[in-house]
This record gives C-alpha cells, sequence and structure tokens, in this order.
C-alpha cells in the first residue's frame, strides 16, 4: 500500500495509537509519504489530486499525482470540475477510474448513460486498461506518467476490475449479482493468480519460491495482527488533538457549541 507497513494499517483500523494516522482516520484515510489517503465523501479525494498535481507543478517536483475513484463516483459532479481544473491548468494528474462493475449494490449500467468511462474527461485523453492483467497495467500506468510528465496535461485511465466480496461489511455482494458470476471471475481473471501463472511460466520464479513468499506474506500478516491487537487505543481527550497541522489555540467546537474542545498538540498526526 504505497509503503504503509501492515501494523500501520491494521493499527489504525482497529484505532490504535500505531496506525497510520494515529488511529482516528480508520479505514477512509491511510497516510504515508507521497500518500494522501482517502475521503469519506464519495469522489470529493479528487479534486484534492487535483490541487496535490498543481502543487507538484508549482514547486517544480516532477512530481505526478494519481487520483483513483471508482465508477460509483464518477457520476460525481466534482469529478468533472476536477478534469475541467485540471485541463485548465494542465496539472500532471492521473484520473484513475477503477470500474469493478458496481457502485455499492447498483451496476454501473443502471447508474451510467455511458460506461466507457475513460471518454468522459472530454478535452482531456483518455486510456482503457484491463485492470485485472497487472503487466497491463504497469504498461498504461508508465504510458499515462510520461503523458503527464512531460507537460501534457492530466488523462484519465480506466481500469476494467472486479471485486469479489460486498461494497462494505453490512454488503453479502450476491444480492445483485450472482455466486457463480463472482467464481467465474475468480477463476478465469484472478490477477494474483494470472500474475503468478505469468512469472512462472516466464521461468522468472519457480512455484515452490511463490509458496514460500506467500508463507512469509502470511506470517508478516500474522503478526502485525498480533502487535496491533496488544498496542493500546487512543483516548478520549486526544480525539481533539492535531485538529491543525500547527497549534493554534484556543478551543475548537466539539458536538456542542456550549461545550467546546481544549485543542492541544500530541503529534505528529500522521506515523511516518
Amino acid at each position: 500500500m504505497m509503503g504503509v507497513k501492515p501494523l500501520g494499517v491494521l493499527s489504525e483500523l482497529t484505532g490504535r495509537r500505531t496506525g497510520c494516522a494515529r488511529g482516528k482516520g480508520g479505514s477512509m484515510h491511510m497516510y504515508t509519504d507521497n500518500f494522501y489517503g482517502g475521503n469519506g465523501i464519495v469522489g470529493a479525494q479528487v479534486p484534492l489530486g487535483v490541487g496535490i498535481a498543481l502543487a507538484a507543478q508549482y514547486k517544480n517536483t516532477d512530481g505526478v499525482c494519481v487520483a483513483l475513484y471508482g465508477d460509483g463516483a464518477a457520476n460525481q459532479g466534482q469529478v468533472f470540475e476536477a478534469y475541467n481544473m485540471a485541463k485548465l491548468w494542465n496539472v500532471p494528474c492521473i484520473f484513475v477510474c477503477e470500474n469493478n462493475g458496481y457502485g455499492m449494490g447498483t451496476s454501473a449500467s443502471r447508474s451510467s448513460a455511458s460506461t466507457e468511462y475513460y471518454t468522459r474527461g472530454d478535452y482531456v485523453p483518455g486510456i482503457w486498461v484491463d485492470g485485472m492483467d497487472v503487466l497491463a497495467v504497469r504498461e498504461a500506468a508508465k504510458l499515462a506518467i510520461k503523458h503527464c510528465a512531460t507537460g501534457q496535461g492530466p488523462v484519465v485511465m480506466e481500469a476494467q476490475t472486479y471485486r469479489y466480496s460486498g461494497h462494505s461489511m453490512s454488503d453479502p455482494g450476491t444480492s445483485y449479482r450472482t455466486r457463480e458470476e463472482v467464481q467465474e471471475v475468480r477463476q478465469t481473471r484472478d490477477p494474483i493468480t494470472s500474475f503468478k501463472e505469468k512469472i512462472i511460466s516466464s521461468n522468472l520464479v519457480t512455484a515452490e519460491e511463490i509458496k514460500e513468499i506467500d508463507a512469509q506474506i502470511r506470517t508478516d500478516i500474522d503478526a502485525a495482527t498480533k502487535q496491533a491487537k496488544a498496542e493500546k487505543e487512543i483516548e478520549a481527550d486526544e480525539l481533539s488533538a492535531d485538529i491543525t497541522a500547527n497549534h493554534l489555540g484556543g478551543d475548537i467546537r466539539g458536538v456542542s457549541i456550549f461545550a467546546p474542545l481544549k485543542h492541544k498538540r500530541v503529534g505528529p498526526a500522521v506515523n511516518l
């Protein structure tokens, strides 16, 4: 996950201080160097991505921002506003639409007049890629990065993918699609399985080496899970800490305007 260690993720999900956002971000906010987290508002991260790209352009860092969103968020007005500003300023932003065919429980064909999301940029060029093909995604990403890095402005990249589970813990994922559909994709298009088969058939690794890698991954995750459970949860009074990057002093608004909270700095707000 762009450099976020398993402990940082698992601690964040369980509200521990060792989480990448000190346990206050939850599943929506995974942070590390050059990874600016998500957003609880559908599609709201897209214009923020344009802002990050603008900052890279302004500071001449040669950086490129990748703003990811799903097919469900693709119909949000702010996404189109972001396209406009990105092209107006010609910022180095790659808009990646992860099209898994379903926005929560609604199929893309029922919510979108056009499901060719890569064409929606109009004045922003777009490319389509099989998001289940690791090597194809790599090549598409290289093309998009080159486009942005050479001063040609933003690009929209649609990655056709699929999710096996439901949208959330409360979604069984089978009320709007069949189990057979899920199983067919898993058996015929799974990106991890397909990539393993490709590198084994190309004699880059052996099947035994793959098994060793998988075993090590399970060991690492189990160890991180155990450690995360043992870490301390954040205290209630820390919930109002580090609201701003710099301690501005004074009170901040709480649940009630008549019961303000004291702002304090315990930082850093993000564990890097």
